[in-house]
């Protein structure tokens, strides 16, 4: 009779670390979409979830490309703010370290003169 050693178990896979929103900062962006949803100016949204960034789209129709998109990057925390506002030719409107003050580049949009 021979002792043969025991077949490891396979290692388990690191779990990937994916970017997100937490509830108040997805509380905040929501808070916004709906104004803007109610005044008639946007339509559609989507979420992404990467490993170093979590990105909200924000669309004026569903198959156009994002009118803006609001980044989280927790590697710019120390630097110029992890959250920014982006446009749609890829210009960054607004960059900071609190996304309330970074979106109010788009409460702006909200503002109209009435006559």
């Amino acid at each position: 009779m021979t002792l043969q050693e025991p077949t490891p178990f396979p290692q388990k896979r690191a779990v990937d670390e994916k970017v997100a929103f937490d509830r108040k900062e997805l509380g905040a962006i929501l808070a916004l979409y709906g104004r803007m949803v109610a005044s008639g100016e946007w339509r559609d949204y989507g979420m992404s979830f990467l490993k170093d960034v979590a990105v909200f789209s924000i669309f004026r129709r569903t198959a156009e490309q994002p009118v803006y998109r609001i980044e989280k990057r927790p590697r710019l925390r120390d630097k110029q703010g992890m959250y920014a506002v982006i446009g749609m030719d890829g210009r960054i409107l607004k960059r900071g370290h609190d996304l309330r003050t970074v979106l109010r580049v788009l409460e702006r949009k909200l503002i109209r003169t009435v006559e």
